[in-house]
């Protein structure tokens, strides 16, 4: 499995210390966070966090990836597959450890500076990490959540071929909830 990949416009590599830059410039935006977290993170904050949201298990399938604009390469956003949190507000990242996958549903997301919305990004990244998670690894199936305002992340998903399953305990509350089998995204990629 190799956890370096690209998209027709992104590469996809997993998160390092060298994008302390790109974590600051995603999480202490107000109009990244809105849905997200709904407060924007200090940079100390950030430091703190970069060596934990570093971490990666199950061969390294389930972690975060920073992405990068192949034409300019610019950093320009990150891609999770992580536990989805039910009962807690944030990831448990004391289950993002060892060979083999936590137990429990595993969460696709995306986040993107604001100047590099609306442009396809966030479906492409969705797209090729769905690829990577059902051609590369050993999960079955993803999931994802989004805030219920959040109408242009419900579009990435159903675009990305998640389908809606209604409310669902994430995160500590009722959200809408998404997902897709292994078995239906051969279906619709083998169209």
């Amino acid at each position: 499995m190799t956890l370096i990949f690209k998209s027709a416009r992104l590469l996809f590599r997993p998160l390092d210390e060298t994008d302390l830059d790109l974590s600051i410039a995603l999480w202490t935006d107000p109009e990244v966070v809105k849905y997200i977290t709904g407060i924007p993170s200090t940079k100390e904050a950030l430091a703190k966090q970069l060596p934990i949201s570093m971490r990666r298990c199950a061969g390294g399938c389930i972690g975060v990836w920073s992405l990068t604009e192949i034409a300019s390469d610019e950093k320009i956003g990150s891609a999770i597959l992580l536990p989805l949190p039910i009962e807690e507000d944030d990831t448990n990242w004391d289950l993002v450890t060892g060979d083999h996958l936590p137990d429990g549903d595993i969460e696709i997301g995306y986040t993107l500076i604001p100047s590099y919305w609306g442009k396809g990004f966030a479906t492409e990244a969705c797209k090729r990490l769905l690829q990577f998670a059902f051609e590369e690894s050993p999960l079955e199936e993803i999931v994802a959540t989004i805030d219920a305002g959040n109408s242009a992340s419900r579009r990435v998903l159903e675009k990305s071929g998640l389908v809606c399953e209604g409310l669902r305990l994430a995160y500590a509350e009722q959200i809408p909830g998404f997902r897709i089998t292994r078995q239906q995204w051969i279906d619709q990629n083998s169209l």
